[in-house]
């Protein structure tokens, strides 16, 4: 079943897609800041679903890489989101890599970026979520909040322990804010940065944020690590038997993919985009693959937050049957509008819930 026809693909399709994909980024998340007081009078979708040890209010969450600056939470929310991932953060602000890093594929329903971590850094962005934290200070219903922290650009993915300081600096920094934390070491656009996927990299990395994590807050914060769809099968079970050997709290698969096989979108266009990392649509198949090998190898007990190429409501659903628990999404609400949160709620909501 393909996805229906609305006024805003219409108007994506053939107005949004002359504008520069990170302006038109930039304006529609100032449209949906705008409209957020509108969309906050609307019911709240879906049913609340148990994980991490913490209650979501749905099963859909917004991906990182959308609210790179914790500038939109509560807006994002009012759209349906149950959860929204802030980041990825780095230790220090940095600008991210040259424009144009941001392109679309329209025949494929994918997004290509190569943003670089571009964002505000660890201490600018706490002190924005210090300031949404007093400003909510007991109002019920909010999302669940997830800060997605990675490596500063500068710092060599091979001094381990400059790495491992650097995620600490953001660790003890944003920890404090989040209801989950997220080390990201799958991004393709920070050089070096997937060789920490490496087990014998990851682990202790993931073991030092954990202590830095419990340093700074009276509670235990959940943890979990974001993997790329282009591991290997054999290094995405390594990755689950590491989790459970140091009871990780959950996995999120996956991140963006450097493969470009099997396109619709003419060769001549993909290799003029040139590097960066794939999302959307192409990502699905993979996406719903590791997602199995992961529940298949983890058993009940660890969170799996599927992400990449979740479009359609079968999209949503095959996910949760794969063994997710938790969903996320960016390029399908890209290209399908402020209505597909509900959309995807609504689809996967068991028959008669209301």
């Amino acid at each position: 079943m393909g996805e229906p026809v609305t006024a805003y693909s219409l108007l994506f399709d053939h107005v949004a897609t002359r504008v520069d994909a990170e302006r038109a980024h930039h304006l529609g998340f100032r449209a949906v800041r705008a409209g957020a007081a509108v969309a906050s009078r609307l019911p709240r979708p879906g049913q609340p679903v148990p994980a991490l040890g913490l209650t979501f209010p749905n099963v859909l969450g917004v991906a990182a890489g959308f609210d790179k600056n914790a500038v939109g939470i509560d807006a994002l929310a009012a759209l349906g989101f149950g959860h929204v991932e802030v980041g990825t953060v780095t230790g220090e602000g940095q600008p991210g890599n040259p424009k144009p890093r941001l392109f679309r594929l329209p025949a494929d329903r994918a997004v290509v970026n190569r943003m670089g971590f571009n964002n505000d850094g660890a201490e600018v962005v706490a002190r924005r979520l210090a300031e949404r934290a007093a400003r909510v200070q007991g109002r019920a219903g909010g999302p669940v909040l997830g800060v997605n922290i990675g490596k500063t650009k500068v710092v060599p993915d091979d001094d381990q322990a400059a790495v491992e300081a650097d995620y600490a600096k953001s660790t003890r920094l944003l920890a404090p804010f989040a209801d989950y934390l997220v080390v990201n070491v799958s991004s393709p656009n920070t050089p070096g940065l997937r060789n920490l996927q490496a087990v014998e990299k990851l682990q202790p990395l993931l073991e030092h944020v954990r202590r830095t994590a419990d340093t700074v807050t009276s509670r235990r914060v959940p943890l979990l690590v974001k993997i790329a769809p282009d591991l290997a099968d054999d290094d995405v079970l390594a990755v689950a038997d590491m989790a459970l050997a140091i009871g990780l709290d959950g996995i999120i698969a996956t991140n963006t993919t450097t493969s470009r096989a099997g396109l619709a979108s003419p060769d001549a266009v993909v290799e003029a985009i040139g590097n960066g990392g794939l999302s959307g649509r192409p990502v699905r198949e993979r996406a719903l693959e590791v997602t199995r090998l992961l529940r298949g190898r983890l058993g009940a007990g660890t969170t799996i937050i599927g992400v990449g190429g979740i479009t359609t409501p079968e999209d949503a659903r095959a996910r949760l049957e794969a063994g997710a628990d938790l969903l996320q999404g960016y390029s399908a609400f890209v290209y399908e509008g402020p209505l597909w949160p509900r959309r995807i709620v609504a689809g996967v909501a068991p028959v008669g819930a209301g």
